[in-house]
């Protein structure tokens, strides 16, 4: 098996077992830190193990190989195809080109300062992703890698940081801008930062993305991410 197949069960049974609960053949992080969950395999067992992680009502979100289909006890409440895309580009320089952009910005936007995010900024990264929504997360999510951003006039209008692990890979995600802010290449700053880290560890950059989101799509490409699976995002409710 890949190590980005089942990459929810490989992270929370390898380098990210600490945040895991258990139940049988099913994980689950711990909810205050997402709700990303996972099953050894996706059997009458594995939804029935991770029953036991969910109390009623409620939800949690996996990972599938194929459409979900229904299954005693479940009711689907959401879901999505989302592409798995992991960074092919050795060269490295696809991460570290501007837009056109850069030229029509001042000095100040065109070279914006990029802090780390710690546990003072949680509320600020909480209002950001709510009103973006990048995918799940929670209060406790920046525990999961580093996190960084860009302010503006000390308002945090952008960032982006480091999800699930497993050996040799590291998940870009939360990769999000303010409506207001959008236009000034700030993602692809963050994202190349978060990326050159993760690099540096001997590890390779990965990411997931909602198939319709065709304009993240074409950034990640130009970042040098090529599309290794279609994933299934599933969010389903106990009964």
């Amino acid at each position: 098996m890949h190590p980005l197949d089942n990459v929810i069960w490989n992270a929370l049974t390898t380098r990210q077992a600490e945040f895991a609960e258990s139940c049988d053949q099913a994980r689950r992080f711990i909810p205050k830190i997402t709700s990303l969950s996972a099953f050894l395999e996706p059997t009458a067992r594995g939804y029935e193990s991770l029953k036991g992680l969910v109390s009623t009502g409620g939800t949690i979100a996996l990972f599938l190989a194929v459409p979900h289909e229904p299954h005693p006890g479940w009711s689907f409440v959401a879901g999505t195809s989302m592409p798995q895309m992991v960074y092919e580009d050795g060269t490295g320089n696809a991460g570290l080109r501007w837009d056109d952009n850069r030229a029509r910005l001042s000095s100040h936007e065109a070279n914006p300062e990029i802090v780390e995010l710690g546990a003072s900024d949680v509320p600020e990264m909480l209002e950001l992703t709510a009103l973006t929504k990048p995918g799940p997360f929670n209060k406790r999510t920046r525990e999961l890698g580093t996190y960084l951003g860009i302010r503006r006039d000390g308002k945090l209008v952008a960032m982006a940081g480091e999800r699930l692990k497993v050996p040799g890979y590291t998940e870009v995600s939360a990769v999000c801008t303010h409506p207001e802010h959008t236009g000034h290449g700030y993602a692809r700053i963050l994202m190349a930062e978060v990326m050159q880290r993760i690099r540096s560890r001997g590890e390779t950059p990965f990411l997931h993305v909602r198939e319709d989101n065709v304009r993240a799509i074409g950034l990640y490409h130009r970042l040098g991410f090529k599309q290794r699976v279609l994933s299934q995002l599933a969010v389903l409710r106990k009964e």
